[in-house]
């Protein structure tokens, strides 16, 4: 239960921070830390639970395994595209050390910002499935 809620606050407290930081269009050191906790309990929550599966501790349903599951899913998916939305932010550019400096500064920001709204929209889902996963829980 500890985990489960702790899931819940790192994954809300993550994408709050990372939805308002995309929306003033200002990269947020914050975010990074944060996401990283909510991923981490994400991964602890799937081990713990991996292992309650393993010693013969049941489920509630199959729905219960899968809303423990899909978080990592999301996770792992949200990690690969970031880094294809990175690569999209310098599709054209030959060598990034040829530009200027603020044009590099532009780029970086923008690499960034693009970033943080694929972590950001991850820990939604996430928190959207964790709130779901408790309420349907008897959380």
């Amino acid at each position: 239960m500890v985990l489960g809620i702790a899931v819940l606050v790192t994954n809300a407290a993550a994408a709050g921070w990372g939805a308002v930081a995309w929306v003033r269009k200002r990269p947020s050191l914050v975010f990074w830390p944060l996401l990283r906790a909510a991923q981490a309990t994400v991964a602890t929550q799937v081990i713990i639970g991996l292992i309650l599966s393993a010693r013969g501790a049941e489920a509630p349903d199959g729905l219960h395994i899968a809303y423990g599951v899909a978080p990592l899913v999301i996770t792992l998916f949200s990690e690969g595209f970031r880094a294809t939305v990175a690569l999209r932010q310098l599709e054209g550019i030959a060598d990034v050390d040829d530009l200027e400096r603020s044009e590099q500064v532009a780029i970086a920001r923008r690499v960034a910002l693009a970033e943080m709204g694929v972590m950001t929209m991850g820990a939604l889902l996430i928190l959207t499935l964790a709130l779901r996963a408790y309420v349907t829980g008897g959380g």
